[in-house]
């Protein structure tokens, strides 16, 4: 009984600002001289534009080599405190090169993958799936995968780390004991 909702008229309401204002207040690097940060209010960026973050992990991807388990990957930010967007979620995007083969890894995550860009293959516990463009991936807490990729991957991620961080829960493993073996080459 705590929960309620108000239906919006059919029309929807008039936008209070122009498109593209949240960026240019907020997607500088830069703030408004005025704002003032609500404390576990979240972003105050209301839109993170994936060509941006696209360019940005494929950036990282030129510059180095690929963590072992995770690939590159980015973590998407709140400008105002460089912590997590929303109170709740972390939300990331990785690159896996072509020929990727993730060591074994596993956390206290439950993580959900949407894969943007490229295939693959990859193993949770002791199953592997294919996994192409447009498909989920979703990866229970304290269970290990690794993930491999058959061609250049983008895969748009999100989980509760954001609250688990908070709550002080968080714990992950790289190579855990028993866990995913890397998957045999293709």
């Amino acid at each position: 009984g705590a929960v309620f909702r108000e239906d919006m008229p059919a029309e929807g309401l008039p936008p209070e600002r122009a498109a593209g204002d949240s960026a240019a207040r907020f997607g500088s690097g830069m703030l408004p001289a005025e704002y003032r940060q609500i404390p576990g209010g979240g972003s105050p960026l209301a839109i993170y534009p994936y060509a941006r973050a696209r360019e940005a992990v494929l950036a990282l991807a030129r510059g180095g080599a690929p963590d072992p388990a995770h690939g590159h990957r980015l973590r998407y930010a709140n400008p105002a405190d460089g912590g997590h967007p929303f109170p709740t979620l972390g939300v990331e995007l990785r690159h896996l090169p072509r020929g990727f083969r993730g060591r074994p890894y596993r956390s206290t995550l439950s993580m959900v993958f949407n894969v943007v860009e490229g295939s693959g293959r990859a193993r949770f516990g002791e199953q592997v799936f294919s996994f192409g463009r447009q498909d989920i991936l979703v990866a229970p807490p304290w269970t290990a995968f690794a993930l491999e990729a058959d061609e250049d991957c983008v895969l748009f991620g999100f989980s509760d780390r954001a609250a688990q961080e908070a709550l002080g829960f968080f714990r992950e493993e790289t190579d855990p004991p028993g866990g995913a073996p890397r998957l045999p080459a293709a």
